[in-house]
């Protein structure tokens, strides 16, 4: 006889915004705050939790080894600097997303200097890694605009 499932118990579960957890790995520069893991939530594949950045602040270069991290813009501008030596830039706002793919050295900017930057960040699994770098950035990073194969731009 197979047991029966306990939605009350181990269904859906709600992490208030005055829940969230700053006992989080941090970088300079920003403040991460844990909503869904397995202590709050039970979650078993992923980790999800707020960024916030001060006006005109950056973090500092850092990398999350082997975890891919989607980060989603609430508000403000993220400029996003990237490589080894934090080469590449782009910039994101409010409704856009960024992925983050494993091992890549970066840096998040906040590029609003009277504003604040507010993301969602989430990642594939529960371990909590940050690794700080300590990287000489080139002077002038290269803008990169990634063109979506699937979804070519609209012509004017």
């Amino acid at each position: 006889m197979t047991k029966q499932a306990n939605w009350r118990e181990d269904g859906v579960r709600v992490v208030h915004a005055n829940e969230l957890d700053t006992n989080t790995p941090q970088t300079p520069g920003m403040n991460r705050a844990a909503a869904i893991t397995q202590a709050s939530a039970g979650a078993e594949k992923i980790w999800a939790g707020t960024v916030h950045i001060h006006p005109d602040a950056k973090t500092g270069a850092h990398h999350h080894g082997h975890l891919e991290s989607v980060i989603y813009v609430v508000k403000g501008r993220a400029r996003m600097r990237w490589g080894e030596r934090l080469e590449y830039v782009a910039e994101a706002g409010p409704g856009d997303f960024i992925y983050v793919p494993p091992y890549v050295p970066h840096q998040e900017i906040n590029a609003d200097s009277d504003a604040a930057l507010e993301c969602v960040l989430v990642r594939n699994d529960q371990d909590p890694v940050v690794v700080n770098l300590d990287i000489e950035p080139v002077e002038t990073p290269e803008a990169i605009t990634w063109v979506d194969p699937h979804h070519p731009a609209k012509a004017d």
